[in-house]
């Protein structure tokens, strides 16, 4: 874990220089409202939620699905694999609190990209490890880190992770949005997501809301 995170950090002082990151006016009108949208698939999206919503700068996250050919799929459908859809965050930030560079770096530390069609016990297309870019400078920075992960083999198997463009998003459920904060004492919740999170906010303990 070291070993990514240190080889991740290094990336970043390179890639800058590489790439720039325009930010997306949501309202034109307000100078605060400047913000810019990530969409990532890692896993359970309950887990990725509640990852992303600790870092400084996120703020929103929308659990969903994206990358499947039904159109407004619900969970349950989702869950039998068979939409073609992966379970996705839409992760809302302000680029001048967080930078694009560092939620991929969270992507790449939250979640295991190596593995295919699956996140540990979560087997299946919709537990997928995916990057939805939204525009070329996206594409190219998934692309980049990728690369110089596999190059690096900072993990013990090839990075499987898909980087495909952004379509479209359907929200998920309502009993799905802030799933972890509302459901704390679930066992999913207890027994699988906690001791990730926790593992993840000592990684990140730097960048997390005070």
């Amino acid at each position: 874990m070291k070993k990514i995170i240190c080889l991740l950090i290094v990336m970043q002082t390179g890639v800058i220089s590489l790439f720039a990151s325009p930010a997306k006016i949501i309202n034109p009108l307000y100078a605060k409202a400047v913000v810019d949208t990530a969409t990532f698939a890692m896993g359970c999206f309950w887990c990725t939620e509640a990852k992303f919503q600790q870092l400084r700068g996120v703020k929103k996250v929308i659990s969903g699905f994206s990358g499947g050919h039904i159109a407004n799929p619900s969970y349950d459908q989702v869950c039998t694999g068979t939409t073609g859809h992966a379970e996705t965050c839409n992760i809302i930030y302000d680029p001048k609190q967080i930078t694009y560079d560092e939620l991929l770096e969270a992507f790449f530390v939250a979640h295991d990209p190596t593995q295919l069609n699956r996140q540990g016990n979560d087997v299946g297309t919709q537990y997928r490890s995916a990057i939805f870019y939204h525009n070329s400078d996206q594409k190219n920075k998934a692309n980049y880190y990728i690369a110089k992960l596999n190059m690096a083999k900072a993990y013990k198997s090839p990075i499987v992770t898909q980087v495909v463009p952004f379509k479209i998003f359907y929200k998920a459920e309502n009993y799905h949005q802030n799933y972890y904060n509302l459901n704390g004492s679930q066992p999913y919740c207890k027994y699988v997501i906690q001791p990730e999170l926790e593992k993840f906010k000592a990684v990140f303990k730097n960048k997390l809301k005070r």
